[in-house]
Formats: C-alpha cells, structure tokens, sequence
C-alpha cells in the first residue's frame, strides 16, 4: 500500500518531503490540506498529530509528522540508491549537519519573512520587520556561499539540498512578488547556480507548489 503524504501548496518542509518521495521513487497518496476548507482542524487530522501541521505521512497505520524526521525515515525505509544521505558516514555527519544548520538558521529568518509579509495584511507590514527578515537572511545565503564546495551542498544530490532549496525557493518567491519592500540580492554565484541546477531538476519540476504556477 502507497503511504499518504498530508500536504498543503508551498509549505518548503511539505516539499522536501515530496521531492524525497520523488528521488526515492517511493509510491505515495498526495493530500492536499487547506486552512480555508478548515482541513488542519478536521477531526481526523488532528488524530494524525496533535500540532496540526504539515507534512504527515501515514504509511501502512505507521504516522509521523516534522519533515526531518520522516527524510531518515524514508531512507531507513529504502535504503538502496539513490539515497537521501551518503553510506559514507563522515559525508553522511556533513548532510545531516547542513540539514539542521538550513532548519536552525535559515528558516529562523524565513519564518520571520513569511509572519511579516505572507501573514500580515499590506496596510499593516512594518518595513522595519522585513529588513531585519531581509537582513538575517541575507547572512544566511553569505554563509551557504561559502559552504558550497561543488555541484550541490554536501557533494551529490541529497537531502540537504532537498531541505534547504524550498526555503530559498520561498524567499525567492516573496522577493519577486513585494520588490518594493523585500530585498535579498547579494553577490551570490555559488548559491545562484545551486539554485539553477536544482530549478532544472525534473523532481522540482514535478513538485512545484501548484499555486505557484498560476
């Protein structure tokens, strides 16, 4: 039976998930959850996890939620190529490091981006919020500048670049659409051709938000 990722449209932690079940080429059931449609409160989500978040997967009466966690669980579940971390165990050390550095440091920014643009009504942004947002983030892209060292983060394609590339995809993405208030460029080729190579991946493509293709 096909495990059931629970997800809702442009959530990063949502899509690395997906994009590990599409490396993997693991079968799946994408749900679709909308906070309008009052899905997260529903009943039997809730049975699902007490945090009401997403992701979630339910895999053969087997539930777990928090996106890191299921990343090792897929690869624990599937461990034959390609895989999500190096059978190497220092290379291996050096992905999970860059997992938790992307979840611990970026998202802190992102986080703070997304509550004072995508969760605040216009009239009410305060410039003052999205610089520092702008500023922390900013910091972090100058950190992953210098960290890459090849093609991807940590060596070959692997759940590291799978948890930090839909952060910086959504980043991108408030950028583009809040010019005026939202500023991230810096000089950054590393972390610009990353972000090109992982954009042509055909896995991205698979899984882009849907809402974002309108």
């Amino acid at each position: 039976m096909a495990m059931t990722l629970y997800a809702m449209s442009g959530s990063p932690y949502v899509w690395r998930v997906w994009l590990a079940l599409e490396y993997k080429g693991l079968p799946y059931e994408l749900k679709t959850l909308s906070f309008d449609a009052g899905d997260f409160q529903k009943t039997e989500f809730r049975a699902l996890t007490p945090r009401r978040r997403v992701p979630v997967i339910a895999d053969d009466g087997f539930v777990l939620y928090e996106s890191a966690a299921i990343l090792e669980y897929l690869e624990d579940k599937s461990p034959q190529e390609p895989r999500l971390f190096s059978p190497d165990i220092r290379q291996r050390a050096l992905q999970r490091r860059m997992v938790r550095e992307a979840d611990q440091y970026f998202s802190a920014g992102l986080e703070r981006l997304v509550e004072a643009v995508l969760f605040t009504p216009k009239k009410r942004r305060s410039l003052e919020r999205i610089e520092t947002a702008c500023a922390e983030i900013r910091k972090e892209l100058a950190f992953w500048e210098a960290a890459i060292v090849d093609d991807y983060l940590a060596g070959g394609l692997s759940a590291a670049d799978f948890t930090l590339y839909p952060q910086v995809a959504l980043v991108r993405r408030i950028a583009q659409r809040n010019p005026e208030t939202v500023s991230i460029d810096l000089p950054a080729p590393k972390v610009t051709g990353w972000m090109a190579r992982m954009d042509a991946l055909p896995i991205v493509q698979k899984t882009w938000p849907p809402h974002w293709k309108a």
